[in-house]
């Protein structure tokens, strides 16, 4: 095996088998009526393409946008591709039949996107043999990025949840501005780390895990919702 293969194997290794310790995470929020394997499996697998897919449109934003909205660019191609991987994946299927769905295969095609997105940040040190440096992006990467991508995406997955059984108009607004916080606050974190250092860092990734509680405990509302039906 070549070295270049070997060091792919392991980066590939190393930003995916992290991130199913996180599917594993959410999937068991759903176990009383789980989603048809192949969906979820398909949902993973096209987050993960989203990876290369989006690049040439980052690099198009790279050249003509700085600053702020260059980063802002980036967030609307990452949350807008996440969005068609999960719809694809399972989003528009008849298996989709109660709110907690729309989290579930949003979040799964966020932590393939971030599974891939994560090897290809660990191939560059692994490459250069700075094995301590790839443990060290790995681990920052598996509590702040790959959350980061979770959380983001969920935001649009309860926006849907919540209006389930709402008029069109309700869900369009309400997904529409779900979309739009899922975004800011993706473009925000890549904002504030890109700006961060020792403590502003700590309250960065403090911040995507206080996000991380609140969606824990979105889950146990969105399992609650239910269809109003007149007396």
């Amino acid at each position: 095996m070549s070295p270049l293969i070997e060091t792919a194997l392991y980066a590939g290794l190393g930003g995916i088998l992290p991130v199913f310790v996180w599917l594993w995470f959410w999937l068991r929020e759903d176990r009383l009526h789980p989603e048809p394997r192949k969906y979820l499996v398909f949902s993973f697998v096209l987050g993960m393409i989203a990876v290369p897919l989006v690049l040439p449109f980052e690099s198009f934003a790279y050249g003509r946008l700085f600053g702020l909205s260059l980063i802002l660019s980036w967030a609307l191609i990452e949350e807008g591709a996440k969005l068609i991987a999960a719809y694809i994946g399972g989003l528009h299927r008849r298996a989709m039949d109660e709110p907690i769905d729309a989290l579930i295969y949003l979040i799964t095609a966020a932590l393939g996107f971030a599974a891939l997105e994560n090897a290809f940040f660990l191939f560059s040190p692994l490459a250069e043999g700075n094995v301590l440096l790839g443990i060290l992006t790995g681990n920052i990467r598996f509590i702040g990025a790959t959350l980061l991508h979770t959380f983001s995406s969920a935001l649009v997955g309860i926006g849907i949840a919540f209006t389930f059984f709402k008029s069109p108009m309700m869900k369009w607004v309400v997904r529409i501005g779900s979309f739009a916080l899922a975004v800011a606050l993706h473009a925000l974190f890549n904002y504030r780390i890109l700006n961060a250092s020792g403590t502003d860092l700590f309250i960065v990734f403090a911040g995507v895990w206080v996000g991380i509680i609140a969606l824990i405990v979105a889950f146990e509302r969105v399992k609650r919702v239910r269809r109003q039906t007149s007396s």
